[in-house]
């Protein structure tokens, strides 16, 4: 199995290795100890809930394929946009697909490995409400007083 990740853009190869080994153990090792998962729009998890709710995707028994759109860094963290799917078929034989693009935040630890600090899967897509819509956005506060121009 392939080592933690060296450089931020091998994160996402790493994840989707880890994943599709079936190792929850492995695929825990990608992420720092109080990194947060958002496995549902507005719903972050963390600890022990983060390795639950992989551990629910991981049990489909569907391939996951990942795809870096972009990788930006700054000193020891870095933000990624990933394009990924699950598709195939799970393990009571019946066709999986899901996709989204993440956006995702990774650091660089004392040992020079990289890992997922903030794992969002399905990035800007709206939180959705109980009857399944989309929320709405709040409106933004009118200002009390002309906003001053940016220097």
């Amino acid at each position: 199995m392939r080592e933690l990740a060296d450089r931020p853009e091998e994160v996402p190869a790493v994840f989707a290795e880890r994943f599709n080994s079936g190792d929850a153990t492995a695929l825990a090792q990608v992420y720092e100890e109080a990194a947060v998962l958002v496995p549902r729009p507005g719903d972050p998890v963390t600890g022990p809930a983060l390795r639950t709710a992989n551990g629910r995707l991981q049990a489909l028994g569907a391939p996951i394929a990942v795809r870096p759109r972009h990788v930006y860094r700054s000193g020891d963290l870095a933000l990624l946009v990933v394009d990924w799917v699950v598709d195939g078929t799970d393990r009571e034989g019946r066709a999986v697909r899901l996709a989204g693009t993440a956006t995702d935040v990774a650091r660089r630890g004392p040992d020079g490995r990289w890992r997922y600090v903030i794992d969002n899967p399905f990035g800007t897509e709206a939180r959705r409400s109980l009857a399944g819509e989309p929320e709405k956005p709040a409106e933004p506060a009118e200002p009390a007083e002309p906003a001053e121009p940016a220097l």
